[in-house]
This record gives structure tokens, sequence and C-alpha cells, in this order.
């Protein structure tokens, strides 16, 4: 099985970190791809879209090479961009991951928790990217601050700069996205935490009810999962979709 990883909000595929390589040696049998959203990593030059739709497109036609149907496995705004790839064109999914995902199905003061707006803000505004990534992470991540992780957010930033004007279209584009009423074909599954201090748990949760799949929520980890816990992410790929698991689109 060869599945596609998509990150969130001005982040890039250098941001899944260690989980990516833990997640090759899980899983011998998978192959396990990533791709930068427009505005980010190799792709930081291109204007990222409005619509979540538009980096949608962008990323079915980035990943031509790759063999269909592929696993989707999707980070907040990652997730928003996978699942309006499986709902729209079922026949490129195999299965379906959403990881701290929202959307228009939850109310704006859930999607983005009332106590971070400000923070936000400041973060938008903040001249100094050190001290942002350095802000970023603290947000996203509730265990201790890594100084390593830290440090490596920092050099991404500074490597591969994502320009304040793509984290805002990118905010625009996920503030509007409303899936379409459907069931996905393929097996979905969401995750979320209950330690979620950007975005509710409880957005998933109208997520998972909506599209009718089963939901996990972590007791106590932050918005980014697989750094906070990246072993309990893989035990959960491995629970529902086991690595002999082959999955025809559109079949029972």
């Amino acid at each position: 099985m060869d599945w596609l990883l998509l990150r969130g909000l001005g982040r890039e595929s250098a941001h899944w970190g260690d989980w990516l390589e833990q997640l090759r040696r899980a899983r011998l049998q998978d192959s396990f791809h990533t791709l930068d959203l427009p505005g980010t990593g190799l792709h930081r030059h291109l204007p990222s879209p409005t619509c979540i739709a538009g980096v949608r497109q962008f990323a079915e036609r980035a990943t031509r090479h790759l063999p269909r149907p592929l696993g989707l496995i999707g980070l907040s705004l990652g997730g928003m961009v996978a699942l309006d790839w499986a709902l729209h064109r079922p026949e490129d999914c195999a299965n379906l991951v959403l990881v701290s995902s929202s959307s228009g199905l939850s109310s704006p003061w859930r999607r983005l928790r009332p106590a971070q707006w400000m923070p936000v803000m400041r973060m938008l505004t903040q001249a100094d990217s050190d001290a942002r990534e350095q802000a970023i992470l603290a947000l996203t991540s509730n265990r201790p601050v890594s100084s390593v992780v830290a440090q490596n957010w920092q050099a991404i930033q500074r490597d591969r700069p994502v320009r304040r004007l793509d984290v805002i279209r990118q905010l625009y584009a996920a503030s509007r996205y409303k899936p379409p009423h459907r069931v996905p074909r393929m097996p979905t599954l969401v995750l979320a935490s209950d330690g979620d201090r950007l975005t509710d748990w409880r957005c998933s949760r109208d997520l998972a009810e909506s599209l009718e799949c089963r939901l996990e929520v972590h007791p106590n980890a932050g918005h980014d999962l697989p750094l906070d816990d990246p072993q309990w992410l893989i035990a959960q790929l491995d629970t529902y979709f086991p690595i002999n698991h082959r999955f025809q689109a559109g079949t029972d």
C-alpha cells in the first residue's frame, strides 16, 4: 500500500520529523510519501490557493506519478485536503485518516478556540521567525518543548520560509471549507486529542458523525499528534488498517 501524508497550516514535509521514519520502520510492507502544499517547502514559490478544492487539485496533479489508489493521511488543514480528495475522487483513495482536523460542520469557536485567537494573530505579525516557530510549537504540542525540535523547526523556516500571505490564504481556505454531505466509499478513521488547545476535539467528532466512521480520541496530546505521541498514532493505523489489508475502492 502506498500512503501520502499531507501536513497542515504553514507546515511542510520536514515537519513530520521522526514520525515518518518510525512509520516506515513499523510498516515495512507499505510505502509512505509526502507532499509540500503550495506556499510551503519545495513549493513555497507557488501562491497557496484560497480554497481547499484548489489545494486538492494541486495535490492530485503533483502526485500523478504515485500508484492509485493511495492511502491518505492528513493533519489539520492537510486533513481537509485529504477529505476533499477522497470525496471528489474516491477511485484515487484506498484508505483515509484525518488527524486533528475540522470543517464547516463545526462552529468557528471550536475550529479555533477563542483563547487562541490573539496568540494566532500575534504569531502572524511576529517578525522574529525563530520566536514564531517557538510559539507555534508551544501552541500545538503538549509535551515539554524539545530544544531539538524547536531548532529543527526554526531551521526549516530559515531555509524554506513560508510567506505570511500564504499562511493567511491557507487560513482563509480552511475557514471556508465545508465538505459535501457524502459518506466516504473507503475505510475512514478520524483521530483527535482531548488535550488539543488549538482545535476542539469535537470538530473531529462532528466529522466522524457526518462521515459515519470511527473516531479515536487521545486523552492528553496536543494538536500535533505525530509529535506528541507517534506510537499511539501508529497503533491506530495498525488496528484499523492492518498491513495485509487491501481495499478495492467502490466495493464492500
